[in-house]
Formats: C-alpha cells, structure tokens, sequence
C-alpha cells in the first residue's frame, strides 16, 4: 500500500496534521509505505515524520499566500508567485509523476492525500489515482476574500477541488462546496513525544505550570522584544527565537522538540491564529492568547470558532507589540462543548477503507 502525501508548504500546521494522520496509518498498517511530496523543509519534516517509512519529494505544489511574517501578508507578491508555479506545474507534473509510477511496486494499492493544493488534482488525474482532499479550507476560499485580482485563481482552485473522490474535513473549517462527499473529523494533531517530568529534567524546568507559557508563531516568527518578557516575571517562557533568550525568564526550545512537546509543561501558548496550534493547545488543556490577524480568511473563522472550545484572551497586535499581554488576567472560558478528539484516527481508518479495498478489486 501506498499514500501520496501532497502537503501545502504555506504554513507548517498542514503538515503537523498530516503527520498525525499517517503516524496513525502506520500504526495500524507497519506495511503501508508513503511518499511526502511538498517543499516543507527537511528539517521539520524529519521531526513530524519520524519513524515512519517514508521518501520526501521536494516539490512545491502551491502558493499559499506570500507572507512577511506569521500575520502579514504580500498581494502582489502572492499573485506573481501564482504565476510562476502556473508555468512550472505541467513540468513538475510529468516528473513527479513518472518517478512515482516508477516506486510503485506491481498491483500495488495507492492514493493521494492532499492537505490542500489545489494542483494535487493534476498529480492525481495524471497517476489515474484516488484523490482524498484533507483539511480545514481551500485556497478558493482565501482568494475569493482577497479580492477581485484573486478571483481567476479562487475558480481555478474551485475546479480542481471537485475532482477529488472525497473530503477529510478538520475542525474551525471553512465552507468546503467541491460537491464531493464529506466526513467530518475530531481534532487531529499529533501527540507529545516526551514525559512532561522526564523532559522538565532534561530542561531543568522548575517551573509550576500555570506561571509557564509558549510563545510560538510558526515558520515565520513574529517579532518580539525580549523585554516583553521581562516585564512579566512572575512568568517563565519557552520560546523558539533564539534572541528572546536575552530575557531572563526565557529558555529556547531545543530543535530536536516540536512545539507540541513542550506543551505539557505550559498553562499558555501565546501564538497566532493556526490550525495546528489551537489542536494541539486544545488537546494539552493549555488557554490560548491568540494575537488577532487581519486580511486572511481562515483566521477569521478560527477567532469566531476559539470561544467554544477552549480558554482563551485576544489581544491586538499593537497590544502584543507593546507587551500588553494581559497575563495577569483569567482567561476567558469556553461557552461550548469540547471539541471531539481523534481526527487522526478517523482519517486513518478512511485512508486504510479506501486502500483495503482497491485490493480487493
């Protein structure tokens, strides 16, 4: 058996979740083989996908939107590199396509799991293979609320959508109408890899859980004054820029840990707005202070969606930037049920239906 994993490279929290999913595949299936096709960096793909028998094809299947950092955003930009992968898409197509028809063992069940470039549907149709979408949005939805320069690229990406056999869809989603069916999921995310007491040695972090917290912003950083940190020092934070240990309450998370690992020990992570980030805070039981972004469609509805779920403070980013992060303050606390857990199961299960069967024919 095999999966074709075609992960967007905009953001990091598309492959968090996919690495969660194929962990779980794994577990079930030791025999299921994947090939990672995405420009994400080895680096973190070699942390998220550890352990897993795996060959990882830098290919860069979308655009994403081009930003400056994890809360801005470049238009122009954006709509020169969509031309650009336009041009390259027919040759990368053909390549990758021929170098995976050429893996591929005889009578062998595969697919291609796409969390979410549009272009997958090329991959897929040019391999004459299923094509299972998995995510919490498409870029349709991104550009068609980035106005009418976007519009051409908003249809484009509708059109490949509904090429696919089927839609995964994760929780905070946005409206996903590709008129394919539909299964809803729990949260999906990875789970620590590290004893929250064995890795507090291994830190040497005496600090109690609820005056802990994360500061983490994604691939692209914020950037931030270490002396934001220092005016709150009755908190300790763990941090993932190195030029915040200038601070004297901050420890930099050493690279061979994800995030996620660190959680455990946090009552906070103070972030973005991010798929991948709220999941995996949800799942730690760790509030979230959530510095509000603007222009980017998905943010808007994981804002709108935070208040049921978990703990939560937003703050702005003229807030942030002046380190009025209201740590002194309770949370604000979920009006809703929590959210249903074990995505990473369910799509697993699907993925393994899908394969077990084509066996079968």
């Amino acid at each position: 058996m095999l999966i074709i994993a075609c992960i967007s490279s905009h953001g990091f929290g598309h492959g968090a979740r996919v690495a969660a999913v194929l962990h779980a595949v794994h577990a079930r299936r030791p025999d299921c083989r994947f090939i990672l096709s995405t420009a994400l960096p080895q680096e973190f793909v070699a942390r998220s996908f550890a352990g897993l028998p795996l060959q990882h094809r830098l290919c860069r299947w979308d655009v994403g939107v081009i930003q400056a950092d994890a809360l801005g955003s470049d238009s122009e930009a954006t709509l020169a590199a969509l031309d650009q992968l336009d041009a390259e898409l027919p040759d990368l197509v053909e390549r990758e396509s021929a170098w995976i028809a050429a893996q591929r063992q005889n009578g062998e069940a595969a697919l291609v799991l796409a969390d979410i470039p549009p272009a997958a549907a090329l991959l897929a149709q040019r391999l004459e293979l299923p094509l299972i979408w998995h995510g919490n949005f498409g870029w349709d939805s991104i550009y068609g609320a980035m106005g009418p320069c976007f519009s051409n690229w908003s249809q484009q990406c509708l059109m490949r959508y509904r090429q696919g056999q089927a839609l995964l869809s994760c929780p905070f989603s946005l409206p996903m109408n590709w008129g394919l069916p539909v299964y809803e999921l729990g949260l999906s995310c990875a789970t620590p890899g590290i004893e929250a007491e064995w890795l507090r040695q291994r830190l040497g972090w005496r600090t109690s859980r609820d005056r802990s917290a994360l500061l983490c912003f994604g691939g692209l950083g914020l950037s931030c004054n270490s002396a934001w940190l220092e005016s709150w020092p009755d908190w300790r934070f763990l941090v993932l820029d190195p030029q915040l240990v200038q601070a004297g309450n901050a420890l930099l998370v050493p690279e061979d840990l994800r995030p996620l690992d660190v959680m455990p020990l946090c009552d906070l992570v103070i972030t973005k707005p991010g798929y991948s980030t709220f999941c995996e805070a949800l799942r730690q039981q760790c509030g979230l202070v959530v510095v509000q972004r603007e222009g980017f469609a998905e943010a808007a509805v994981l804002e709108q969606l935070l208040p049921r779920y978990g703990r939560h403070r937003f703050i702005s980013r003229g807030q942030f930037d002046c380190g009025d992060w209201g740590l002194d303050q309770a949370l604000h606390s979920p009006d809703g049920l929590p959210l249903p857990v074990g995505g990473e199961e369910q799509a697993a299960e699907f993925l393994l239906h899908k394969l077990e069967a084509a066996v079968c024919t």
